[in-house]
């Protein structure tokens, strides 16, 4: 009994000896890799121990193969390659004129504000989209057109004092239904351009505006306009249609010769009173405001000028 028992065990035992080394090549080849595959590997191996323990029979080839793809590297080909190159590099679009020098370089740009002063430009830059505010004072820009402006609807001021402008294209503040503030002070303007209808402030002083370059219902609508600067020019009248929403006239240092009761105020209306008009400014023009008693009847205060 003993005997068979010895007999029967030799082939069991060749079979573990075998698995064994079977075993041993197999953590060999997995020695190079990360702990936690020689750890799976560990765990079947005590698997394999059971399942001979318990008398079933494991194909050597099986455990190979388990191997040879847990350890396999995949290389992607060439085409692969090229493929991920074209799907993550998107190429650059072609740079402007502009974008040599962008705006917000040149100028500072801040919180809507836009401050180009005295950096030489000759024309209005490309400005940012959500720009409110725009200084572009003591520059050599010579003319402003509609395409400056056309893309920046929120624009509420602009500042172009000390430029050398002496041509506003038609149109050029059409789209600009907010601008509150536009200053063209000391330029070469010679005459007005169509001013936007909410505008409270208008500054062209400084000038070489006449009289004709101001058309008859350039202010008219504008009845918002609060202040109005045109002093320094060569203006030979006041202009006509002026707003009632007026507080600030200056007409100083023109070549106004004359003043009708109709300038400030209504002729067939005495009982009208012009009670908005803070001051007006006539000093050094010709016209002799004494001359014009009926021209003032309606103003809470005498313009500042000469009367003798």
């Amino acid at each position: 009994m003993i005997m068979e028992q010895i007999i029967l065990k030799k082939p069991f035992l060749a079979k573990i000896m075998r698995i064994n080394t079977w075993m041993e090549k197999v953590l060999r080849s997995l020695s190079k890799h990360r702990d936690q595959d020689i750890c799976e590997v560990e765990q079947n191996s005590t698997a394999l121990n059971r399942q001979m323990e318990s008398g079933r029979t494991v194909q050597p080839e099986h455990l190979w193969e388990t191997a040879e793809k847990e350890t396999m590297i995949i290389v992607p080909d060439e085409k692969s390659f090229q493929l991920q190159k074209d799907e993550t590099i998107t190429p650059l679009p072609p740079k402007k004129e502009n974008d040599e020098m962008p705006t917000c370089l040149l100028c500072v740009c801040l919180s809507g504000s836009v401050y180009c002063e005295e950096v030489d430009i000759d024309a209005v830059p490309p400005l940012p989209k959500e720009s409110a505010y725009l200084y572009a004072r003591f520059n050599k820009i010579k003319k402003l057109t509609a395409k400056d402006f056309a893309d920046i609807p929120n624009l509420r001021r602009l500042d172009f004092t000390g430029n050398l402008i002496e041509d506003i294209e038609d149109g050029t503040f059409s789209k600009l239904s907010l601008l509150e503030e536009l200053t063209l002070a000391e330029n070469q303007l010679l005459k007005l351009p169509v001013l936007p209808p909410k505008l409270t402030l208008f500054n062209a002083k400084y000038n070489k505006i006449k009289s004709r370059g101001i058309k008859a219902n350039t202010f008219k609508k504008l009845h918002n306009l609060s202040f109005l600067y045109l002093d320094h020019n060569a203006l030979e009248s006041v202009p006509l249609n002026l707003p009632e929403s007026l507080r600030v006239i200056h007409l100083q240092f023109n070549n106004i010769t004359s003043i009708t009761d109709d300038t400030f105020c209504k002729a067939n209306d005495t009982s009208y009173i012009r009670d908005r008009i803070e001051e007006i400014r006539l000093e050094g023009n010709p016209v002799i405001l004494g001359k014009h008693p009926n021209s003032f009847i309606c103003l809470k205060r005498l313009p500042i000028g000469s009367y003798i």
